[in-house]
């Protein structure tokens, strides 16, 4: 039977050579080809070019927060999450916008995904503070647990976090203890096995 050239045309491939596709969020699909993500918008056209720095995990680390949770990259409110390489090749996280551009600066150890609008993450910050009596670079680093909006805004400073030891030999991923439940409350974990629920105002 003859197939007309339509339907040739429909079975055309659009993006070809893919070792995985995922589920649409956000009006977009992450697909792999090899270790390089790229996307797709709901006509199939490649919108954003594969890349290296997106997050993904082979299984999904339940027992962790934040980065470790996610199996693959995904957009949620407009924004998906990215990283770098900083000092020591220590990661340093962030968020693209719809358009591959860096929507928020990779300047937090970890991130969640964003939902309704909010998204927690613990911001890095190095100050350069002058130098010793041998001429050596003296820093403060400062570690805080907060919550931010799509803008990138830190709009609640949860709280300082401590013993994060920022050199590649020691350095570990450090958990993210927060859970925003709705634009009033929030749940911080403060020990192993106890939670809070806090209070916060967001339109003040």
């Amino acid at each position: 039977m003859a197939v007309s050239q339509s339907v040739k045309e429909i079975n055309t491939p659009v993006v070809e050579n893919l070792d995985e596709v995922t589920p649409f969020h956000d009006g977009l699909a992450a697909v792999r080809r090899g270790n390089q993500w790229g996307f797709i918008d709901t006509s199939g056209k490649l919108v954003i070019e594969f890349r290296d720095d997106l997050i993904w995990n082979t299984q999904e680390e339940n027992a962790t927060s934040g980065i470790g949770q996610i199996e693959y990259p995904r957009f949620n409110n407009g924004l998906c999450p990215f990283k770098i390489s900083g000092e020591e090749d220590i990661p340093l996280y962030g968020f693209i916008n719809r358009q591959g551009k860096v929507a928020i600066s990779p300047e937090y150890l970890n991130v969640t995904e964003f939902k309704d609008g909010l998204a927690v993450g613990i911001y890095f910050k190095k100050t350069f503070r002058g130098k010793s009596d041998f001429q050596l670079n003296i820093y403060d680093q400062t570690f805080t647990e907060v919550v931010l909006n799509t803008k990138g805004e830190m709009v609640w400073p949860v709280t300082e976090r401590q013993n994060i030891l920022m050199s590649k030999r020691r350095y570990e991923r450090p958990e993210i203890h927060t859970k925003v439940l709705n634009k009033d409350l929030i749940a911080v974990r403060t020990s192993p096995e106890q939670w809070e629920i806090r209070r916060f105002n967001l339109t003040q």
